[in-house]
């Protein structure tokens, strides 16, 4: 199922939050500023790609892509 940028970054947010982390935290562990983590909380369609998967890493968040049959 494809997901909208602004439900990953709902994801993200949600996942952090549980988790007890701070925005700064996830940018602080992941490698990544912190504005860049707030624009993805946003649904920031510019986001770029490589830093999404690693926040999604470093979060835990399990992404499965499928190839077209």
């Amino acid at each position: 199922m494809p997901y909208t940028v602004q439900e990953i970054g709902k994801m993200v947010r949600t996942v952090g939050k549980d988790m007890g982390v701070t925005q700064r935290d996830v940018a602080l562990i992941s490698g990544t500023g912190l504005r860049f983590i707030i624009d993805l909380e946003k649904g920031k369609p510019t986001c770029q790609v490589a830093k999404v998967l690693t926040v999604l890493h470093t979060l835990g968040i399990k992404w499965d892509f499928s190839l077209p049959h």
